[in-house]
C-alpha cells in the first residue's frame, strides 16, 4: 500500500478524500465509503468533528480504514482538547501506525451551539505541530513511523512583499504539507502558489488544494456564506443553478479543476472534501481521468 507521504513526496499527482462521519455512522458506514475510494485515492482524511457538529472520533475512523488498507489522514485541532488530550491522541494515533496528519488550530465554537459547548484552544496551532514532531525524537521511531505534519492554509492574493511569517514558523515546527481552504478560483491558487515559490516556502511545503464536488447552488451559497474562507466564485454558483442535474454538473466542475490544478506547477494535489454524498467523490475523481 502506497502511503499518503509517498504520493505526496513524489513526482506523481496526489489525491485525497474526506470521509463523511457522523455521530450516527457505524464501522460499516466507514467501510461503505472506504470501499468506494479504494484505488482512487493515496490517503483519507478524518475530520475532527467539523463546524462543530459531533460526529465519529477521528482515531475510531483512522483505525477502521486501516482495516481496509487505507492509509488515514486524521485532522487535529485544539478547539476541543487540552495538551494532555492531544498528546494522547498523537501517541495513540502513533501506536495504531499512522504517519500522516493535519493539525490545525480550529475554529472557535459559534456561541448558538446547540450543546453549549466550551472552546478550549489550550494550545496554538504551531505549538500541535511542534508537539507531534517532537514525538519524532524517540531514537526508537524509525524514518517511515516519523509524523508526515500538515498545517492549514488560506489562499489569498498577496502582495509582492509578503513573507508568510506564520507558515515560517509552522515549518520550523516541523510541518511538511500545507493544504488549503476550499478554493475555487483557478487564478488566486496560481498567485497565491507562486507566492510561495517566491518565498521558497515550496522548499519546506507540499501543497494540496481542497476541492469538493458541490451537489446545488443552495450548497455552495451555504458553503460561501458559513465557511467565510472559502473561495467560491459567482460562476460555480451560477453553472450549479442553470444545470437541469445539478450534481452532475458539481461532478463536472470539480473533475475539470482537478485537472486544471494538477498543471499548476508547484501544487502536489488535491483533496476532495465530502458533501454528504459519498459517490460524488470517486466520480470527479474518475471524470477527471487522473485515476482510472
Amino acid at each position: 500500500m502506497r502511503t499518503f507521504r509517498e504520493a505526496v513526496q513524489s513526482n506523481d499527482f496526489s489525491i485525497s478524500a474526506e470521509l463523511t462521519l457522523r455521530q450516527e455512522y457505524t464501522a460499516a458506514d466507514v467501510y461503505r465509503q472506504a470501499d468506494a475510494l479504494a484505488g482512487l485515492v493515496d490517503g483519507v482524511q478524518v475530520t475532527d468533528n467539523s463546524w462543530s457538529w459531533v460526529q465519529m472520533s477521528p482515531l475510531a475512523a483512522a483505525s477502521l480504514l486501516m482495516q481496509r488498507d487505507i492509509d488515514p489522514i486524521p485532522l487535529l485541532t485544539c478547539r476541543d482538547r487540552n495538551r494532555i488530550a492531544l498528546q494522547s491522541d498523537l501517541a495513540g494515533l502513533r501506536a495504531m501506525g499512522v504517519t500522516s496528519l493535519l493539525l490545525t488550530r480550529g475554529h472557535r465554537v459559534p456561541k448558538d451551539h446547540h450543546l453549549q459547548a466550551a472552546t478550549v484552544f489550550d494550545t496554538t496551532g504551531r505549538e500541535l505541530v511542534a508537539m507531534a514532531h517532537a514525538m519524532d525524537d524517540d531514537p526508537s521511531i524509525g524514518p517511515e513511523q516519523q509524523f508526515f505534519i500538515g498545517t492549514g492554509a488560506r489562499v489569498f492574493l498577496p502582495g509582492i512583499n509578503w513573507r508568510a511569517e506564520s507558515l515560517r514558523a509552522r515549518a520550523d515546527a516541523g510541518a511538511q504539507f500545507l493544504q488549503t481552504q476550499l478554493c475555487f478560483n483557478i487564478d488566486t491558487i496560481k498567485a497565491y502558489v507562486e507566492a510561495l515559490v517566491r518565498a521558497k516556502l515550496t522548499w519546506n511545503y507540499s501543497v494540496i488544494v481542497s476541492l469538493a464536488a458541490l451537489p446545488s447552488a443552495k450548497t455552495a451559497r451555504w458553503l460561501k456564506d458559513n465557511l467565510t474562507d472559502s473561495r467560491i466564485p459567482d460562476w460555480v454558483i451560477e453553472k450549479l443553478e442553470a444545470a437541469p442535474d445539478p450534481e452532475r454538473e458539481g461532478i463536472r466542475i470539480c473533475a475539470e479543476l482537478i485537472q486544471e490544478i494538477s498543471a499548476i506547477a508547484g501544487v502536489s494535489g488535491v483533496n476532495l472534501m465530502a458533501m454528504g454524498d459519498a459517490k460524488a467523490i470517486p466520480a470527479a475523481i474518475r471524470a477527471s481521468a487522473l485515476r482510472s
